[in-house]
C-alpha cells in the first residue's frame, strides 16, 4: 500500500514520531507548514492556511497524519489539511505524540475527543487513530508533575520502555 506520512510539528516530537514512522513503513514523508506559524494565533484558532504540499497526495491509497493535540483541540493546520484534502485522501491513519495520558483521554483535554472530530470529518476514510502521551518517557518521579509533559520531547534517548511497546503494536497493526 503506497502511504505517506505527513507532519506537523511545534516542539519536534511528532517530527520525531512521523520520522520514525516513516523510516519503519519505508514511505514518503512531508511537512505540513502553515502560512504563519504562530503558536498564539494557533491557540485562539485564528487560521492563515498551509502553504502547498510537493507531493500529490492523491498518489498515495493511505496517509499517515502526525501531529500534536493542543488543550483538547484539533489544531489549525491539521484541521486545514483534512479540510483541504478529505475528498483527496483514500485511507487516513491519525497519530499524535500528545500530554493526554489514557487515564483522561475521554476527558475535557483527552486525545479521543479529536479523534473523534477526525473520524467524524473524514468519516470511513479514517482507519486508525493512536495516540502517543508524552508522559510515557518521563521519569516516574515527575509523572505527575503539571509542566513536565510540556517541557518533554521524544528523541532516540527517552523513546523507550512502555511507548516503544505501544508504537511496536501500532506499526504491526498498521504495516500493509
Amino acid at each position: 500500500m503506497k502511504t505517506i506520512v505527513y507532519y506537523y510539528s511545534h516542539k519536534g516530537s511528532n517530527k520525531y514520531l512521523a520520522q520514525k514512522i516513516a523510516h519503519d513503513l519505508s514511505c514518503d514523508i512531508e511537512e505540513i507548514k502553515p502560512l504563519l506559524n504562530s503558536h498564539i494565533l494557533m491557540l485562539m484558532g485564528i487560521n492563515f492556511g498551509n502553504k502547498e504540499l510537493h507531493t500529490n497526495i492523491k498518489a498515495y491509497e493511505r496517509v499517515v497524519l502526525c501531529g500534536p493535540i493542543w488543550m483538547g483541540k484539533l489544531i489549525v493546520p491539521l484541521k486545514n489539511f483534512l479540510k483541504k484534502y478529505c475528498n483527496k485522501i483514500n485511507k487516513l491513519v491519525f497519530v499524535t505524540s500528545c500530554g493526554s495520558p489514557f487515564n483522561k483521554k475521554d476527558e475535557k483535554f483527552g486525545h479521543n475527543l479529536v479523534f473523534k472530530q477526525v473520524k467524524d470529518m473524514l468519516n470511513e476514510k479514517c482507519i486508525h487513530c493512536e495516540a502517543f502521551p508524552i508522559g510515557l518517557v518521563l521519569p516516574p518521579e515527575l509523572k505527575d508533575a503539571p509542566d513536565a509533559f510540556m517541557k518533554a520531547h521524544l528523541n532516540d534517548f527517552n523513546f523507550n520502555g512502555e511507548i516503544v511497546e505501544i508504537y511496536e503494536a501500532f506499526i504491526k497493526k498498521i504495516q500493509p
